[in-house]
């Protein structure tokens, strides 16, 4: 196993139906990242999407990985590229949706609860242990009434698009971040930010 490999899965929903909705919003950051590294998703036997690039010459090599499974299954399909790749559970990073944190705003963390989200849930189950890195996308609580599962299948209004675009770097960077320097260096640059 090398140990400067990392998985970095971007969760969220297959189908162009799904593409720019809230839930997605792990997918969207793992473009980014995979534009930056210049690495095209291509089939995997896993039941992902999966691309692979270094960070830089010589530094972490990350393997992107997007689930052709619904959120709320995403565990089997990480738990085979785990496999496959041989990287321990504390090498994965799964980029996804928050809706306890508001919107435009990035948190970072190793293990703990699922807090509700199905598919950190399944992700922990697959793997038997909840010890994986965590971008946390915040998307915000849903207005009024509505019901959260509705709100994060719609699109990001469009006075939320601007941001949005600075959001999924921020989401990338904090990535890159955690492969490169950990995970603390990440957290004190990311929620540093809340002092603002």
């Amino acid at each position: 196993m090398a140990q400067d490999n990392w998985l970095v899965v971007g969760l969220g929903n297959p189908g162009a139906q799904y593409e720019a909705t809230r839930h997605n919003v792990g997918q969207m950051a793992l473009d980014v990242l995979a534009d930056r590294i210049g690495a095209g998703f291509g089939s995997h036997r896993s039941n992902a999407r999966v691309a692979e690039g270094w960070l830089r010459p010589g530094g972490p090599k990350l393997i992107l990985a997007k689930p052709n499974s619904y959120m709320n299954t995403s565990g089997g399909p990480v738990s085979s590229l785990v496999s496959y790749f041989g990287i321990e559970p504390d090498h994965v990073i799964v980029l996804h949706d928050e809706l306890d944190i508001p919107f435009d705003t990035i948190k970072l963390k190793q293990g703990g609860g699922h807090g509700g989200h199905n598919g950190l849930r399944d992700i922990a189950k697959a793997l038997g242990t909840p010890e994986f890195l965590r971008v946390r996308i915040g998307v915000g609580r849903p207005p009024g009434r509505q019901d959260p599962a509705d709100y994060v299948l719609k699109p990001f209004a469009s006075t939320e698009r601007d941001a949005l675009a600075v959001l999924l770097e921020d989401a990338a960077d904090a990535a890159e971040q955690l492969a490169d320097e950990g995970l603390l260096a990440a957290q004190q640059r990311f929620h540093g930010r809340d002092a603002k």
